[in-house]
């Protein structure tokens, strides 16, 4: 069989000895380990790559914030030789994987057994991969029951196992489409022949995403990738006869990269901004050399009809609330010329949140970019046709991914959703409309500057903090929310969705987001807090009777200056008191990302705790003694019913 490889990854030279001298040097350099795992490693070079793995880090590593799973790993076949790519993929996204996998075909009982390994185990997330015979033979027993519908038998029985689950552990739940192995019996027509194996599967996995997307559980497409690779790019059919395994060891890797980027979506940790070159990247030729005339761009031949593909490739992923950004070796004015006057431009000026067009390293303007935007470099894709420059970014920075993209320009859009990048387990309103939130913070920029005063700037805004209790339809974008902010965020705790409702069914307890709408634009939601009364079950230690603990407190970057943080913490006290607080006790747990937040309780008045360890700091303010000032915000209540007048 030929695996599908991921090709999306330079080759690193001379990997194996790099690997070799990185273990023989007894380094623990978690940077170093994770650089070494994003290359289009084979099943061999990838089991190599996991021994050095959890023989250097068989847990986490204790002197950096490095974010991790539990994952079990649940099924009716033989999944272990998948545990390797789980964890190195999970590597190479700087996540740390520990894999429980079930004993074989026992993943109904030991989630019907409280006393079993897996509740010892108490996974972050599961993954349940039930393979496509034992599918047909138990749906064959159900019709036999005169129960002929898969979508019955899919909500009868594997959905009872994701409620047990996420009754169990509050964890986020991944389903596993299983693979079409089956021979065909009548042939292109097999959908007419309701019995058969491939017609039964189909059926299955139909009803698996109707069920998924009603009970919030997300899908591993494995179906979709054994279409677009091939059955037997996957599936040896030979080996599951004699292993049981359904996912070929030569497919593991992919299968592994799957798995990581969903759980890393889920942990914020997919990419949010897309860096493109112009010339001979979204079109082909040298604008400045060639003239708006002479660069190949739209109909009538094949390479200007592929770069009018990457265009609208771009534009698909700006509308799903991608940030798109230009990075270029050019004069301004010539870059800017095909946005404003080429015909068969598919992208304009105003779909990308900056426009980098000078003669500056690609890397520092890299950097201005994300600084710009306020956005991690860890977020950030950059796409250029050059090797030269794509091995210069990879060199200076890191940590900003940058594809090995084809030569041919018709297959870079395939290349990129390959690579998965941007993996979106939901896409909400605010995502869609994020390009014209950043092209909104432009305005306000402009407009700060030329008051000059920023107390006339600030009230000339406006500003409305509108607010409200999480409800169901606000619930996944606070809890995308939650999982994505890493700069103003206290304590960056995250939460599945599971748990985010626990908390708003707990009557001691505050889940709160909040909205920010000037004259110029309404900002959406930028705010969440999460809060805990001293005799909520769900409170931590340590505390006193009438102590408010302030679990969660995150707000998007783009607002700060603006007299936010105070505000919220009117909402916080007023709603503190509703539920009978005397204190509110705050706490930073401090990471590689929050620094900005680190000052954050000192500023609002509250005291330092005096068991506060440096990393973990806790404070308190007594309510009454609350001091806000004047604010220039005016702060009200929103409910479902209002946002919707």
């Amino acid at each position: 069989m030929v695996a599908p490889r991921l090709y999306w990854f330079p080759t690193i030279p001379d990997w194996r000895r790099r690997v070799t001298d990185f273990y023989r040097a007894g380094r623990k350099d978690w940077d170093s380990l994770v650089a070494l795992a994003k290359m289009p490693l084979d099943y061999s070079a990838t089991s190599f790559l996991d021994d050095v793995l959890r023989r250097t880090f068989p847990e986490p590593p204790s002197d950096i914030a490095v974010p991790a799973a539990r994952l079990a790993l649940l099924g009716s076949s033989t999944l272990t030789h998948l545990q390797a790519s789980i964890r190195v993929a999970g590597l190479r996204r700087g996540m740390h994987f520990t894999i429980y996998e079930n004993e074989y075909g026992q993943y109904m009982q030991e989630t019907l057994d409280k006393s079993s390994a897996l509740h010892k185990f108490a996974p972050t997330v599961a993954l349940l991969a039930l393979d496509a015979a034992h599918v047909v033979a138990n749906l064959g027993a159900f019709r036999e029951r005169q129960l002929d519908d898969a979508a019955t038998y899919a909500r009868n029985n594997v959905a009872m196992v994701w409620g047990l689950l996420k009754q169990s552990f509050k964890c986020q739940v991944i389903q596993q489409t299983p693979i079409s192995v089956f021979p065909a019996v009548l042939g292109s027509n097999e959908h007419r022949l309701t019995r058969s194996g491939e017609s039964l599967i189909r059926e299955f996995n139909l009803a698996l995403r109707q069920l998924a997307d009603l009970e919030n559980v997300d899908i591993l497409a494995i179906d979709n990738y054994a279409a677009r690779y091939g059955l037997e790019s996957l599936h040896d059919t030979a080996l599951w006869h004699r292993a049981k395994q359904e996912v070929a060891l030569p497919a593991a890797p992919l299968y592994g990269d799957l798995v990581a980027r969903i759980v890393a979506a889920a942990q914020g940790r997919s990419a949010k901004c897309l860096v493109v070159d112009l010339d001979n990247t979204i079109w082909g030729g040298i604008v400045g050399d060639d003239g708006i005339a002479g660069i190949v761009l739209g109909q009538g031949s094949a390479e200007g009809e592929a770069y009018v593909s990457i265009q609208e490739y771009l534009r698909e992923l700006r509308g799903r609330g991608i940030l798109l950004a230009v990075c270029s070796k050019n004069d301004a004015t010539n870059a800017l010329e095909p946005f404003e006057h080429h015909p068969e431009m598919v992208l304009r000026r105003n779909d990308f949140v900056s426009f980098a067009a000078n003669w500056d390293s690609k890397a520092e303007n890299i950097r201005a970019i994300a600084a710009e935007l306020n956005i991690g470099l860890d977020s950030m894709v950059f796409v250029d046709d050059s090797p030269f420059e794509r091995n210069l970014v990879r060199e200076a920075l890191p940590m900003v991914a940058v594809p090995e993209i084809p030569d041919d320009p018709a297959l870079v859009p395939r290349c990129l959703a390959d690579a998965g990048y941007f993996e979106c387990l939901a896409v909400t309103e605010e995502d869609r409309e994020r390009t014209a939130r950043y092209r909104d913070n432009r305005e306000h920029a402009t407009l700060r500057a030329a008051a000059g005063d920023i107390t006339a700037y600030l009230r000339n805004l406006d500003m409305q903090l509108r607010w409200g209790t999480v409800d169901k339809e606000n619930l996944q974008r606070v809890v995308q929310l939650v999982n994505k902010t890493n700069q103003f965020n206290l304590t960056t705790r995250r939460y599945t969705l599971e748990e985010v409702v626990e908390i708003t069914e707990d009557p001691r307890s505050l889940a709160i987001h909040l909205r920010l709408v000037d004259r110029l634009a309404d900002n959406g939601i930028i705010s969440v807090v999460v809060a805990h009364m001293h005799d909520s079950p769900l409170a931590p230690g340590g505390l006193a009777p009438g102590d408010l603990f302030i679990q969660t407190w995150l707000m998007s970057c783009r607002v700060l200056g603006r007299q936010v943080e105070v505000a919220t913490l009117g909402v916080i006290a007023e709603q503190g008191r509703r539920l009978g607080a005397q204190r509110l006790i705050g706490e930073y747990r401090e990471t590689a990302k929050n620094g900005i937040v680190r000052c954050h309780y000192d500023h609002l008045g509250f005291a330092p705790q005096p068991d506060a360890q440096r990393s973990h700091l806790r404070y308190a303010a007594d309510i009454g003694a609350l001091k806000l000032g004047s604010l220039l915000i005016n702060v009200r209540e929103e409910s479902s019913e209002r946002r919707h007048s």
